[in-house]
C-alpha cells in the first residue's frame, strides 16, 4: 500500500429511505391481492412470530414439540401487593378462607393447609406473618397427571425444596391441594420475604418457565416419561376441541407471513404421516368454525383471529360446565339453548333464584353467580 492509499479515508453520507414508493406501494398492491384471493395477511396485532425464519430447517414440522414424552405441569403465578395502586386481589385472609371451603379435598370435605413439616397447617397464623410484608405468591401447580400421582402433598414439598435451592434461600409457605374438578391441583401460597427478611424477588422467566420444568422433572421422576400411545390420543382428542391446543400452536407456528400453511404430500412437513393427518383434521374443524380455510389443495389459511377466538371459546366451556356441575348437583338439567352467560354489563335485569356462588378465578378472586331464572334459563 502506498503513502497515498493509506490516505484514502470513507465517509459515509446520509442514509437512504430504502423505502421508495415503488417498492412500498408494489407490497401494498401484494398483500391487497393476496387478500382478495382469501389469504390472511400477518399484521402487527397478530403477535410476534414465534420462530426465526432464518437458518435451515425453520420449515421442518417439529414433531418432538407434540409428542414429547414430558409429563405436563401447567402452572399459574399471581404476585399480590397487599397496598398500593398494583392491588387488585382479595386479601389474603379472604383467599385463604375461600381455599379452605368445604368440598375441595380429595374426601369431599373440608379444605385442609400444609406446609414443609404438618398436614394441619394454620392459615390464619399464615396470614398474621404476611400483614406487613410487600407482597406474597399465589402459584397453582397443576399436574396432568396428578390423578395418578400417590402423593401430591409430598411432590409439593419436593417442589418447595427445589425452588429454596434455586433462589437461595428458605420459604415461607402454606398450600392446599384440590380434587373438586376434572384436575387435581395445588394453590401454593408463598410470603414476599426470604429467610433474611427483606422483599424477595423471583425473576420473571423462572416465574414463567422455570417453576414449571422443575414440577415436570419432579412428576416424570415419579411416573416415568408418558407412553407415544397417551400422547397420541391426547393429540386425536385435540383435533375436535373447541379451544387454543398444542396443535393449533403447532400450525400456527409453521404458518408463513401470509397465515400460508402448506400440508401437500409433496412439499417438506411433518414426517410422521399420523401427525400430517391430526393436522389436517384440525384445520378441517377450524374451517367449520370460520377459523381456517382451504386456498388449494392441501394448502390452508390461519385467521389471524383464530387464538382469540379459541381462548374465549374455552373460557365459555368451562362457564358452561361449571354451570352444569352447580345445576347437576341440584337434580337439574338444562341444555345449551338454556344457558346464558352474562358478563354484567349494562343490560335487563336477570331475576330468578340464585343457585350458587363462587370465584371465576381463584388467583384473582373473580366471582361468578349461577342464577335460574324465571324465564326458564339459567
Amino acid at each position: 500500500m502506498t503513502e497515498r492509499d493509506s490516505d484514502f479515508r470513507i465517509r459515509p453520507g446520509k442514509p437512504r429511505d430504502t423505502r421508495a414508493p415503488r417498492a412500498k406501494s408494489f407490497v401494498d398492491r401484494v398483500l391487497r391481492a393476496a387478500q382478495k384471493a382469501g389469504h390472511v395477511s400477518r399484521t402487527a396485532s397478530s403477535g410476534p412470530r414465534s420462530a426465526s425464519r432464518f437458518g435451515r430447517g425453520h420449515n421442518r414440522f417439529g414433531r418432538a414439540r407434540l409428542f414429547t414424552p414430558t409429563r405436563r405441569v401447567v402452572v399459574a403465578a399471581r404476585i399480590a401487593r397487599h397496598r398500593g395502586q398494583a392491588y387488585r386481589a382479595a386479601p389474603l385472609r379472604t383467599h385463604l378462607s375461600y381455599l379452605q371451603r368445604d368440598g375441595v379435598s380429595r374426601d369431599g370435605e373440608r379444605g385442609r393447609f400444609f406446609d414443609a413439616g404438618t398436614d394441619q397447617a394454620d392459615g390464619a397464623t399464615f396470614s398474621a406473618r404476611c400483614a406487613e410484608d410487600r407482597h406474597h405468591f399465589r402459584f397453582i401447580i397443576s399436574p396432568e397427571d396428578a390423578a395418578q400421582m400417590e402423593d401430591l402433598r409430598g411432590f409439593t414439598r419436593d417442589l418447595v425444596t427445589t425452588m429454596e435451592a434455586d433462589l437461595g434461600t428458605r420459604l415461607d409457605w402454606v398450600a392446599v391441594d384440590h380434587w373438586n374438578t376434572d384436575n387435581p391441583h395445588v394453590h401454593l401460597i408463598v410470603r414476599g420475604v426470604d429467610d433474611g427478611g427483606r422483599d424477595l424477588v423471583i425473576a420473571r422467566d423462572y416465574i414463567s418457565s422455570g417453576l414449571r420444568s422443575r414440577a415436570e422433572d419432579l412428576v416424570a421422576l415419579e411416573l416415568g416419561p408418558k407412553p407415544e400411545h397417551e400422547i397420541r390420543h391426547a393429540l386425536e382428542r385435540e383435533v375436535t376441541a373447541e379451544r387454543w391446543t398444542r396443535l393449533d400452536r403447532e400450525l400456527r407456528h409453521h404458518a408463513d407471513e401470509l397465515g400460508l400453511i402448506d400440508l401437500r404430500p409433496e412439499k417438506r412437513g411433518p414426517e410422521d404421516p399420523q401427525l400430517r393427518r391430526l393436522m389436517i383434521g384440525r384445520l378441517q374443524h377450524l374451517r367449520r368454525l370460520g377459523l381456517a380455510a382451504e386456498a388449494r389443495t392441501g394448502e390452508w389459511l390461519l385467521d389471524d383471529r383464530a387464538e382469540r377466538t379459541l381462548r374465549d371459546l374455552g373460557e365459555r366451556g368451562d362457564i358452561i360446565k361449571t354451570m352444569h356441575r352447580a345445576l347437576a348437583a341440584r337434580g337439574q338439567d338444562r341444555g345449551f339453548s338454556d344457558l346464558r352467560i352474562d358478563r354484567g354489563g349494562p343490560g335487563d335485569p336477570i331475576i330468578g333464584r340464585l343457585v350458587v356462588t363462587g370465584l371465576h378465578d381463584e388467583q384473582t378472586g373473580t366471582a361468578y353467580a349461577v342464577i335460574d331464572g324465571t324465564d326458564g334459563r339459567a
